[in-house]
């Protein structure tokens, strides 16, 4: 198949005209054919979106733990331009943990040919700080070892990719040297000083799970959990739905972070994609009301956002991002997150034949996993 008079954003996200040509669901050449194929005159073919942080959409949940919610999920996906995805669970018992892990690893490679891609696991928890547990389920927080860390690795047959932690919750040196060699380990849900993550950083932790969130702030006297990410080179989590950040911290922080370490994330819940309502999420009940941009606790507490990555890019460039730094916050940068870079995340010879096409004005027109039509 050859996607024909292309105007797409090349390896280096600089906008190049051309053919794409795709053969057994990947890009095999880019250039100029005299073959025929589909013509894209007018359309805009972006790399497919790419989001390692998302529970749930459609009426469905990573951790309901069965094929139909995550049908659900990756049906929603693909219709909202994300052609990649870690399905994300929340914080509960190890042993219903790995029962889930099973389940997405059996869905994962039963060969599917629809829907958005499974590429990793991201295990939000439970090995997290009570004080910044957020809406996760604090009857399920646990401190973390090593023999459950391998439990759950296990479990996921090697398909988990982000873990996070609190590192001042637990003993936690041994446990982050273990598993970055294996995954990545994320800084997340805590209440650590400056000094306790700087010593995760230098233990292995390379990326903070949705950062300012459910973690303690920079200030003028204590760099804080968000100061010290700011001064390593680690990757960055960021929800773009307008409420979690608001637009002028944003700004800020693609400043800080550049081109390469920022990664948009949607952390949606099973109510992204559909009417206002009631929605379970780790066993708590959350509210999307009119209005809403996200989903929230009884208490009015930001349980999770109910967006996609493909409109939080749109969010960044009307909040003034730049827009070679938001794209690739939510395409290559995800994926080199989770070391998935090889494979997805760019328009390159050898990748997956994801994209995301518009028209000029960044409608969602056709979404291409796989080289397949979604």
């Amino acid at each position: 198949m050859i996607l024909k008079n292309c105007t797409f954003f090349n390896e280096n996200f600089e906008k190049e005209l051309g053919d794409i040509k795709i053969e057994n669901g990947k890009i095999s050449e880019i250039g100029f054919f005299d073959e025929k194929g589909i013509d894209m005159t007018g359309k805009i073919v972006f790399p497919g979106f790419v989001d390692i942080h998302i529970h749930g959409g459609n009426g469905g949940d990573s951790s309901d733990g069965t094929a139909e919610a995550l049908d659900k999920i990756t049906e929603y996906l693909a219709k909202s331009g994300v052609t990649s995805f870690c399905p994300t669970t929340m914080t509960l018992p190890i042993d219903r943990l790995c029962e889930i892990a099973r389940t997405i690893a059996d869905y994962t490679y039963c060969n599917r040919t629809k829907g958005s891609k499974i590429v990793g696991i991201n295990f939000e928890g439970p090995f997290i700080a009570m004080s910044k547990k957020g809406a996760q389920n604090g009857d399920y927080v646990v401190a973390g070892t090593c023999e459950a860390f391998a439990d759950l690795f296990e479990a996921s047959s090697g398909l988990m990719k982000i873990i996070t932690i609190a590192p001042e919750a637990f003993d936690s040196k041994d446990f982050i040297e273990k598993a970055s060699k294996k995954v990545t380990v994320s800084i997340g849900h805590t209440n650590a000083n400056s000094v306790e993550c700087q010593e995760a950083i230098n233990n292995g932790a390379s990326h903070m799970t949705h950062l300012f969130n459910a973690m303690t702030p920079m200030t003028h006297r204590e760099a804080g959990v968000v100061g010290t990410a700011f001064d390593n080179d680690v990757t960055c989590e960021l929800i773009c739905d307008g409420e979690h950040i608001c637009p002028a911290v944003l700004r800020n922080s693609f400043r800080l972070l550049g081109e390469d370490r920022a990664v948009v994330v949607s952390d949606s819940m099973r109510g992204a994609g559909l009417e206002i309502g009631e929605y379970e999420l780790g066993g708590q009940t959350t509210y999307v009301k009119q209005g809403y941009k996200v989903a929230k606790l009884a208490d009015g507490t930001i349980a999770a956002s109910i967006t996609n990555v493909f409109d939080e890019f749109k969010n960044l460039l009307s909040f003034g991002i730049d827009f070679k730094a938001a794209l690739k916050a939510c395409t290559i940068n995800p994926a080199k997150a989770i070391g998935e870079e090889e494979n997805i995340g760019s328009i390159a010879v050898g990748k997956y034949a994801d994209f995301t096409v518009t028209n000029e004005n960044l409608e969602l027109l056709e979404v291409y996993i796989n080289g397949a039509l979604a």
